[in-house]
């Protein structure tokens, strides 16, 4: 058991903590159960690490698990808790739950049975709150992480302390907002390496070899984590590896259900299925026209890659300008609204607004007749009335 303790201080000792993601100051860490979501690679152990290194002091008070760890393949996790919480734990902060048998009921029976702990969990952005056995989710408060966006791309890159705007300050005030920001700095110099290599976290680590652990990372989500969470039949996994690439190379992919089907030798139920699971994985964002009522067996709209950095990794002999743009704006955005697909211009936000995007000499000629229209525009600094910079959509969060 010490040998645990002196595992989770090495880890905590050794995160840096000189950037830290806007979530941070989001999660209500006086909750007793939190729970945090997101794909593999987006920086969830590390915001674990370095809450524990900046808001704990006392080494035998706090502990950090990686329930992934062999260690559990022979050892019992509330064997472990019982024995940190009898000699004055107070924090267990837990990564990858979703590697641990039955870790719903498990995490709810220690809850329950040590009122004194604070449980802080992570897992797969495919992790359910919610089953038969241990409904979490009228214990935890459950926060989601995406990967970075280009606000905090460029503040752990160049060292800037650029704080989020909400999206109505940003179309309120984007003269105001856009001449402070590039007093600064030229967005622009930064913004193609952004929507290439800056979307993970880990393109601090080897920048060289990114686009191979992105590829990593998709292997390992299909591979691993939709057969373990999803039950996906382990012989379909060649199949869905093929209908990500085939969204890839023709992003935004406008899916013919029965059609694709019928190629891929599946049912059109199994397909639509997997659609929704690639969705959930933070590998796909698929686009609706209506954001209500929306089931697992319904055909998207439009298909889009979640970031622009994959399709950088999967299909990089076709990556498009316009789709790239498309791609930064819905993932900036589906952090905090929701998005559907418009009839007239590219995207309704929230219901209440739509969106053309382009490049700096898009005109408003699709939206001109509808309320509540703008332009996001690339290959400009200045927001002018409707016509936004591009680029400002990626500091809402």
């Amino acid at each position: 058991m010490d040998y645990i303790l002196e595992k989770s201080e090495r880890k905590i000792a050794a995160v840096s903590t000189t950037f830290q993601r806007s979530l941070m100051d989001k999660i209500a860490w006086n909750n007793r159960l939190i729970g945090i979501r997101g794909a593999r690679g987006v920086g969830k152990t590390t915001l674990l690490l370095q809450h524990l290194q900046l808001h704990t002091s006392t080494p035998s008070k706090r502990l950090y698990l990686n329930l992934d760890d062999m260690w559990f393949t022979t050892n019992d996790l509330r064997e472990l808790v019982e024995w940190f919480a009898k000699r004055g734990g107070r924090y267990l902060y837990l990564d990858e739950v979703h590697k641990y048998p039955h870790w719903s009921q498990t995490i709810k029976n220690i809850y329950d049975d040590h009122p004194g702990l604070q449980i802080v969990f992570t897992g797969s952005s495919m992790l359910e709150m919610l089953n038969a056995r241990a409904d979490l989710s009228r214990r935890a408060l459950s926060y989601r992480i995406q990967g970075l966006s280009f606000r905090e791309f460029l503040n752990v890159t160049l060292g800037t302390d650029f704080t989020a705007y909400s999206l109505d300050q940003i179309l309120q005030n984007p003269e105001e907002i856009s001449r402070e920001i590039v007093g600064k700095i030229r967005p622009l110099q930064y913004f193609a390496d952004y929507l290439s290599a800056g979307y993970y976290p880990f393109f601090l680590e080897d920048h060289v070899h990114y686009h191979s652990r992105i590829e990593e990372v998709v292997r390992f989500i299909l591979d691993v984590e939709l057969p373990q969470l999803r039950g996906t039949d382990i012989a379909n996994i060649p199949k869905l590896k093929q209908l990500l690439q085939i969204i890839a190379e023709l992003v935004p992919f406008t899916p013919n259900v029965s059609k694709l089907a019928e190629r891929m030798h599946i049912e059109r139920n199994t397909l639509a299925t997997y659609l929704h699971y690639l969705s959930e994985a933070q590998l796909t964002l698929n686009l609706f026209k209506q954001s209500k009522g929306i089931t697992r067996l319904q055909k998207p709209d439009k298909i889009y890659l979640e970031n622009a950095n994959l399709l950088y990794a999967l299909a990089p002999q076709n990556v498009n300008l316009g789709s790239t743009r498309e791609t930064f704006f819905i993932n900036q955005l589906n952090d905090a609204h929701t998005l559907t697909y418009a009839e007239k211009g590219d995207f309704n936000v929230d219901d209440k607004y739509t969106f053309e995007i382009g490049g700096k000499h898009k005109t408003y000629r699709q939206i001109a007749k509808l309320k509540n229209a703008f332009i996001a525009a690339d290959d400009i600094e200045y927001g002018v009335g409707q016509k936004i910079p591009l680029w400002m959509f990626g500091f809402l969060y």
